[in-house]
C-alpha cells in the first residue's frame, strides 16, 4: 500500500471512529438502520482507494464490531475474535477445506505435466483470441456444479491458453467471474439451486420449482452470458479493460500478479516440480481429474441430501435439501483419492510427489481463504446489525408501484449484494420479503423473485469483498483491485440492460406476455455492443 493511500484509510478510519462514538453517545441506535450498511461500504471504498483488500476488510470489520459493542473497547475485541474471526472459520469449514482440496488437485495436475500438455494442444488448435475467450467460457458453463470449484479450476486450466493469445489476466478473471455465479443461478443442479430453494416459503411451490419458473426471468445471469459470446465475436474492448488488452496485445505485459514471482514459479514448475519426463502428462490427463472432481462432487451433494431426507425422495428433493459445506468436501475428498491412484497407477506421478502436493495446495490457496474469511467475517457483522430491516422497511413503502417492483428489487439486491459481498445473503434476506409482495397467482411472481436472484448476483460480481470476485483474481492470478475495476463497466451495461428488461416485463405483467422481455433484453444487448464498437473505434481514429 502507497504511503499516501494508507494515510488516506488511516484518516478514513479514524473519522469513522469519531463519528461512530459520537452518534453511540447521543443514544442513536445503529441496529436495523441504514448505519448497518456502513461497515461494508467503508471496506469497498478503502479497497477501491488502496487497492489493498486484507486491510480494508479488516477495518470494515472493526467498524462493525464497535457498533455492535455500543464503542466498548474489550467488547469490540471480544466481537472481532469471537463472533467474526472464530465464527468465520466454523462457519465456512467446509468450503475451506474444500479449498485446499482443490488446490490440491490442481497442483497434481500441474506435477503430471496434463497443464503443460493442455497449453501445447491448445496452442495448436486455438489459433485466435476469440477462440480462447469462447474456450475459456465454454469451460465456465461446463463447470456448473459451484461458483468456486468454477473460479479455481478455470483459471487454472485456461491461464497457458489465453497467455499465449496475450489476453490480459484481468480480461481472463472477468471471463471466470462471469461464468461462475451467473451460471450457477440458472443451473437447476448446482450448490446454488439449492441455496435458494432453502430461501424460499411458497404455499404453492417447492423451492426446486420455484428456482427453475424464475431461471427465464433471471435478466442479468442470461444476459451476461449473450454479452460475453458477442463481445469475444466483435473482438473488442471498452473502459480499463481496453487498457490493458493494448498493454497486453502490444508489450506482451499480461498484469500477472507479482509477474516476477509468477516466472520463478513457472520455472521452478519447468524444473524442479514437473515429473522426470515433463512430456508424461496428457491432455487425457487434465480432463479425467476435472472429470472425476465434477461427479464426486455432485455425488457428495446428492448424498447429502438424501442423508437429510433419511435415505428417500427424487434426485430434485436431495438438491434441494443439500448442503454444499459438507457435500463438496465429502465428495472431493474421495475424487482427491482416486486421481492420486490415478496418477500413480499412470506412473506420472510417484506416491511421494502425491503427497507434497497436499501442502502445496493448501499454500496456493492461503490468499483466497485469508480474504474469504476476513469477507465473511464482515457479513456476520452486517447481519448482526440486522440490515435486513432497514431493507425490509424501505421494500414496504414500495408496494404501491407493481410494475416497477421488479426492477426495484433488482436494484435494492445489487445494493445489498455490492455492500455485503454476498449473492446468498442477499437473496437470503430478500426472498421471503419478495415472496410477500408479489401475489403467487401472477406471472409477475416469477418475475419478482429472478429479479431478486440476478440483483444478489449482478451485485455479488462486482463487489470487491465477495467471495466469487475475489477467487476470480486469485484463479487468474491477477491484482484483485484491478479485476473489480476493469469488469465494472461490463457489469454496470449489463446491469443496466437487465433493470430496463424488468420495467418491461413489469409493464407487460398486465397483458400476460411478460415471455416477450427475454427476446427484447437480448436484442437490446447485442444492439448494445455493437454501437459501443463503432463508438471505441471513432475514439481510436480520434486518437
Amino acid at each position: 500500500m502507497k504511503k499516501k493511500s494508507a494515510l488516506i484509510a488511516a484518516i478514513i478510519f479514524v473519522v469513522m471512529v469519531a463519528v461512530i462514538a459520537i452518534v453511540n453517545a447521543n443514544g442513536i441506535t445503529f441496529t436495523g438502520t441504514a448505519w448497518a450498511l456502513v461497515p461494508p461500504l467503508v471496506a469497498i471504498i478503502l479497497a477501491l482507494i488502496t487497492k489493498e483488500a486484507y486491510s480494508s476488510l479488516f477495518i470494515g470489520i472493526v467498524l462493525g464490531a464497535l457498533m455492535n459493542a455500543k464503542c466498548s473497547f474489550l467488547g469490540t475485541v471480544d466481537t472481532i475474535t469471537v463472533d467474526a474471526l472464530s465464527a468465520a472459520v466454523a462457519d465456512n469449514a467446509g468450503i475451506l477445506l474444500f479449498l485446499v482440496l482443490l488446490g490440491t488437485v490442481v497442483a497434481l495436475v500441474n506435477k503430471s505435466g496434463a497443464s503443460r500438455a493442455f497449453g501445447e494442444w491448445a496452442q495448436k488448435n486455438i489459433k485466435t483470441k476469440t477462440g480462447a475467450m469462447l474456450a475459456t467460457f465454454a469451460l465456465g458453463v461446463l463447470i456448473f456444479i459451484d461458483d468456486y470449484f468454477n473460479c479455481l479450476t478455470v483459471g487454472s486450466v485456461m491461464a497457458p491458453v489465453t497467455d499465449s493469445k496475450k489476453i490480459s489476466r484481468v480480461k481472463l478473471a472477468y471471463l471466470i467471474d462471469a461464468t461462475a455465479a451467473p451460471v450457477c443461478m440458472i443451473a437447476p443442479v448446482s450448490s446454488w439451486a439449492a441455496a435458494v430453494a432453502g430461501c424460499v416459503e411458497s404455499t404453492s411451490y417447492s423451492g426446486i420449482q420455484l428456482f427453475i419458473r424464475a431461471i427465464p426471468y433471471n435478466f442479468y445471469s442470461i444476459l451476461s452470458l449473450v454479452f460475453i459470446i458477442v463481445l469475444a465475436i466483435l473482438g473488442y474492448d471498452y473502459g480499463k479493460m481496453a487498457d490493458f488488452e493494448i498493454k497486453a496485445e502490444k508489450t506482451g505485459d499480461l498484469s500477472i500478479l507479482d509477474v516476477k514471482l509468477a516466472d520463478e514459479k513457472q520455472e521452478r514448475m519447468i524444473n524442479e516440480e514437473g515429473p522426470a519426463n515433463p512430456h508424461k502428462g496428457k491432455l487425457f490427463d487434465l480432463i479425467i481429474p476435472i472429470v472425476i472432481l465434477i461427479a464426486f462432487s455432485i455425488w457428495g451433494l446428492v448424498k447429502n441430501g438424501y442423508d437429510s431426507l433419511g435415505g428417500e425422495g427424487t434426485l430434485i428433493d436431495a438438491f434441494s435439501e443439500t448442503d454444499a459445506y459438507v457435500g463438496l468436501p465429502w465428495g472431493s475428498i474421495l475424487a482427491l483419492v482416486i486421481i492420486i491412484l490415478y496418477m500413480v497407477l499412470r506412473k506420472i506421478v510417484s506416491f511421494e510427489e502425491a503427497m507434497e502436493c497436499l501442502p502445496k495446495g493448501f499454500i496456493a490457496m492461503v490468499p483466497a481463504m485469508t480474504i474469504l474469511t476476513l469477507a465473511t467475517s464482515l457479513k456476520s457483522m452486517t447481519n448482526s446489525l440486522e440490515a435486513s430491516e432497514f431493507v425490509r422497511n424501505i421494500m414496504a413503502n414500495a408496494q404501491n408501484l407493481q410494475w416497477a417492483l421488479p426492477a426495484i428489487v433488482f436494484v435494492i439486491a445489487c445494493i445489498i449484494a455490492f455492500a455485503t459481498g454476498t449473492s446468498w445473503g442477499t437473496f437470503g434476506i430478500l426472498i421471503p420479503i419478495v415472496s410477500a409482495i408479489f401475489p403467487e397467482s401472477s406471472p409477475i411472481f416469477f418475475v419478482g423473485i429472478s429479479a431478486c436472484l440476478a440483483g444478489a448476483v449482478c451485485g455479488d460480481h462486482c463487489s470487491p469483498i465477495s467471495d466469487t470476485t475475489i477467487m476470480s483474481s486469485a484463479g487468474a492470478h491477477c491484482n484483485h483491485i484491478d479485476h473489480v475495476s476493469t469488469q465494472l463497466p461490463y457489469v454496470i451495461s449489463v446491469a443496466v440492460i437487465s433493470f430496463v428488461s424488468y420495467i418491461i416485463a413489469g409493464l407487460l405483467s398486465y397483458t400476460g406476455a411478460v415471455w416477450v422481455s427475454i427476446p427484447v433484453g437480448i436484442v437490446l444487448t447485442i444492439a448494445f455492443l455493437f454501437v459501443m464498437k463503432k463508438i471505441v473505434a471513432k475514439k481510436q481514429a480520434l486518437a
